[in-house]
């Protein structure tokens, strides 16, 4: 499985030896990486609605890459700060995309973002282009932004302006990711993301006429449930089979012409192992690292407690700067 030829394999530190350890412990234990000069900027989107991006370094000129983000994810997550640290000390610019409602503040518009929303981030890369045309771009996604990345690159094959990609604990078919995290411990994940995304709705639908039943809402108890009641009529699916379908990157990634490396843990509590593409389904240009351990979006490896190591922030910037100037 392991194709790709990066020396820095992935050990995972010996306290935390367990996939549900790897995931929360970083979300949990990792401490904020305080006054990091952020600057926000505010993209206006053709159909009224808005982005918001945090940037590191946005004055300076060099290569771009852009973050996208985690179902419910935001610049709080627990990789938001330490990769954008990381990216700029390799002297690159980092912006880290809120899709639309993650940013703190409600968006405009009824819909939302979805997994297979891929709209959005071709307007903002192509939006960076036209201010700046001889810049290189890159991205960085995770997990549900990883999903939209791949779709997004699969769909747009040799025309894709990205100069690499990379994709971290990627969701490739939603209908196993939304199995398998109603299962055992993994209940817990979902719990939380899903009160996560019920409380933002609820909050931006009491200042608009709500699309859905806010009662219904309320009421939601997991992800599939969720995607039935409000992101399947919301933005125009007709079921959650279809939107599932539809949306899941696996089935893109054969029409992938951009340098893309992604990295995934068989121990993922939020998929079955059976997600995990075969060598068949990648274009050439994809290199897939799959790790024993490593949990979703964990990877934390070190030899001390007190000092662990975010070994995502070696492994990315390593594979970027072979593409980046």
């Amino acid at each position: 499985m392991g194709m790709g030829m990066s020396g820095n394999q992935f050990k995972p530190a010996w306290w935390l030896p367990n996939s549900h350890l790897q995931t929360i412990w970083p979300a949990v234990c990792r401490s904020d990486i305080k006054n990091l000069p952020l600057v926000r900027e505010r993209f206006e989107l053709p159909d009224g609605d808005f982005i918001d991006i945090d940037w590191l370094g946005k004055d300076r000129s060099g290569s771009i890459v852009l973050i996208l983000h985690g179902f419910e994810g935001s610049i709080d997550s627990h990789y938001s700060k330490g990769m954008l640290q990381t990216l700029n000390q390799h002297g690159w610019r980092g912006a880290f995309m809120h899709f639309r409602g993650c940013s703190g503040e409600p968006n405009r518009l009824v819909r939302g973002y979805h997994s297979g929303d891929t709209c959005d981030v071709a307007f903002i890369v192509n939006t960076l282009l036209n201010r700046e045309p001889d810049t290189d771009i890159a991205a960085i996604g995770y997990s549900l932004g990883g999903n939209v990345l791949l779709k997004w690159l699969g769909e747009t094959g040799g025309n894709n302006p990205l100069k690499a990609a990379t994709a971290i604990s990627v969701p490739f078919e939603l209908h196993k990711a939304a199995k398998r995290i109603r299962q055992g411990f993994s209940r817990f994940y979902e719990w939380y993301l899903v009160k996560c995304a019920r409380e933002r709705l609820i909050e931006k639908f009491q200042r608009m006429q709500a699309p859905v039943n806010l009662s219904d809402l309320s009421n939601v108890q997991d992800i599939r449930d969720l995607d039935g009641k409000y992101t399947v009529p919301v933005h125009g699916f007709s079921s959650v089979d279809e939107y599932y379908s539809i949306s899941s990157s696996r089935q893109y990634l054969r029409g992938i012409q951009v340098p893309t490396l992604l990295v995934h843990a068989k121990d993922d509590p939020f998929m079955s192992e059976d997600v995990i593409p075969t060598q068949e389904e990648l274009s050439q240009h994809v290199i897939l690292e799959v790790t024993e351990t490593g949990g979703h979006v964990g990877f934390v490896s070190g030899t001390l407690p007190w000092r662990p190591q975010y070994w995502l922030e070696e492994r990315v910037p390593e594979f970027l700067r072979e593409y980046l100037s």
